[in-house]
């Protein structure tokens, strides 16, 4: 079976299932875990940021992070495709009580600035308090586009001109960074706190980071333990997290690769549609419509003959690359889907059909 459903399916390396079983530990709410500290202080000079808290999801840095940045009846600024806003219950508002202004991405993952700053809330006592702006980089709804360095310095300056802070959910900031050939602490300078997540493609088993401010981190530290977040002998997995900083980000270029090979293997396969005029990371989406499938069957059937990828929306499908997957998987996935759309798709005559 090769599984293309996320990065998040990546196993530990060898040096990771080494370091877990050796690493030292002590207890992190008690602030004594050594290699959680190890791990914290590398993330933040990483990152370019002061501080760094260890926290066991990037679902839960970021709620950590709005917790910080915004009080109840506050109001957040975001991105329509944005993580926050689709994956993550709606924690930012059911426990923080943080309404969200969404913003349609442009196809580039960006969004406009004129809508953003028209976004932003007068002072008027009719409206809730605009507190923060977050952006997703890459962004992953667009088709996992990295969002350049020149962008993210225009939003921050914008951000920073209405006296607001900057929020990166930089999830997969790494696959940007590679992608543009920077150092992540470049893409995310112009962002006061980012969370980034160890647990894609960077393959470590568990575990994300929220950088920024030593006394922002101070009090996400309180909010991570108000949320259920405190660990105790963290350093075990907090030991594949400094690999993961270490061994695994110059091969994600590797992924991208092979997701563009994906990518351009696809669009000559019957049916299917995938846009190579977008950038790519690991990311490849493709509309199934002309298969005369749906998304969700599409998915049935090629898990049957041994591929498995993510529907996201009712003609669309998502595959990732990621470390595990290699040149060789990328040519079986093709022949695999090349059988299947032209030996079993439905008929000439169904899809007239369906166009009709």
């Amino acid at each position: 079976m090769i599984d293309l459903r996320s990065d998040t399916v990546t196993r530990p390396s060898a040096a990771m299932r080494a370091v877990i079983a050796q690493a030292e530990v002590g207890d992190d709410v008690f602030g004594d875990d050594p290699t959680v500290i190890r791990l914290e202080a590398l993330a933040a000079e990483t990152l370019g940021k002061e501080a760094a808290l260890f926290v066991p999801s990037g679902t839960m840095g970021n709620l950590c992070a709005v917790l910080t940045h915004c009080g109840r009846g506050d109001e957040l600024i975001v991105g329509m495709e944005a993580h926050i806003r689709h994956a993550e219950a709606g924690g930012a508002s059911v426990l923080g009580g943080v309404a969200m202004w969404g913003i349609p991405n442009a196809p580039d993952g960006t969004l406009p600035l004129d809508a953003v700053a028209a976004a932003i809330r007068p002072v008027d006592h009719h409206f809730p308090h605009t507190a923060l702006i977050c952006i997703e980089n890459t962004q992953n709804r667009c088709g996992g586009v990295p969002i350049g360095r020149d962008y993210m310095a225009a939003l921050g300056d914008l951000a920073h001109s209405h006296g607001l802070p900057l929020h990166l959910d930089g999830a997969r900031i790494f696959n940007a960074a590679v992608a543009f050939g920077i150092t992540a602490a470049e893409l995310a300078a112009p962002a006061d706190t980012v969370m980034f997540c160890l647990s894609k493609g960077l393959a470590a088993p568990v575990g994300s980071l929220l950088c920024g401010p030593r006394a922002f981190i101070e009090r996400a530290r309180f909010n991570r333990k108000l949320v259920g977040g405190g660990m105790r002998q963290a350093g075990i997995i907090a030991a594949a997290g400094i690999v993961a900083l270490t061994e695994m980000v110059d091969r994600l270029a590797e992924d991208h690769a092979n997701a563009r090979r994906l990518a351009e293997g696809l669009t000559g396969l019957p049916g299917l549609q995938v846009d190579l005029a977008r950038p790519l990371t690991n990311m490849v989406y493709a509309n199934v419509q002309a298969t005369g499938w749906n998304a969700d069957q599409f998915t049935a059937r090629a898990a049957e003959a041994g591929v498995l990828f993510a529907p996201t929306d009712p003609l669309v499908v998502r595959l990732v690359t990621h470390y595990g997957i290699t040149a060789a998987d990328i040519n079986a996935t093709l022949s695999r889907l090349s059988t299947l759309l032209r030996e079993q798709a439905p008929s000439a005559e169904r899809l007239a059909g369906i166009s009709a």
